[in-house]
């Protein structure tokens, strides 16, 4: 799977509640680094996803993927079913056909 597709992957798995394939996409030592908290591990990234975010009726509406070297990085919006939530940028490090580091931005 190339990178554009991996990413796609994971947010559909997150958009989708499929905590199967996210755990698939991720590397086993994946970090999440957002402005708020950091995740270390998959196992832990993921049980946050299933269990403990805040909202699961959402989406993630992609603007634009830009391809790097090693990594991609994507720019959109979080959409709830009682409208938009805010802005993100992440930047994705891909290696072996995983998910190894993201790292979020939000407005």
């Amino acid at each position: 799977m190339d990178d554009d597709a991996l990413v796609q992957a994971y947010y559909d798995a997150i958009d989708d509640g499929d905590y199967d394939a996210l755990r698939d996409v991720l590397a086993a030592d994946f970090v999440q680094v957002r402005p708020d908290l950091t995740h270390e591990g998959r196992d832990a990234f993921v049980a946050f996803m299933r269990d403990d975010r805040p909202r699961t009726d959402t989406q993630h509406v992609l603007d634009a993927v830009y391809d790097g070297a090693g990594g991609v990085a994507a720019r959109g919006r979080l959409v709830a079913t009682d409208g938009p939530m805010f802005s993100f940028v992440d930047v994705f490090e891909t290696a072996d056909g995983r998910i190894q580091k993201l790292r979020t931005y939000v407005d």
